[in-house]
């Protein structure tokens, strides 16, 4: 593809066209087709992780490496289970079904727990299902959990 440009010299002499190549235009789509880039073949740089975000993951980070919720999803019964670290953070945990917000299972994290508790769940319609974690800090954290 060229682009033309004129260069006058002299007003009266007749312009001339001059061909100066501007390289190859690009077309980038998106998954759906949409047209998505119409432009020189530049390279586009994606902006970096801000750090507002990186630090709000370090903060969630060191609770969930402590939990483990298996088997998700379930069929009859849920285990959880937390590491030391996380039991001194734990009041309580709650199962509630997704489209209500009656609890189907509440737990105080007492002593003889043993950093586990485990859930019969064969009874429960399949479904979503949001474990909930109250922490003594007054923070909550929650996993949703998928019921067969």
């Amino acid at each position: 593809m060229s682009l033309f440009s004129q260069s006058v010299s002299n007003p009266d002499e007749e312009p001339e066209a001059v061909t100066q190549p501007i390289g190859s235009i690009v077309f980038r789509y998106d998954e759906a087709g949409n047209q998505i880039y119409r432009g020189t073949d530049l390279i586009i740089v994606e902006p970096a992780i801000t750090e507002s975000k990186s630090t709000s993951l370090k903060t969630e980070d060191p609770f969930w490496l402590g939990i483990q919720i298996y088997p998700v999803p379930v069929k009859d019964v849920l285990t959880i289970s937390w590491n030391e670290e996380n039991n001194d953070l734990i009041e309580s945990i709650s199962l509630y079904q997704h489209t209500t917000m009656a609890f189907l299972f509440q737990q105080k994290n007492y002593a003889n727990l043993n950093r586990q508790v485990q859930i019969g769940m064969s009874s429960y319609y399949m479904g979503v299902y949001v474990l909930s974690f109250q922490l003594k800090d007054g923070r909550v954290m929650t996993r949703n959990i998928i019921k067969e």
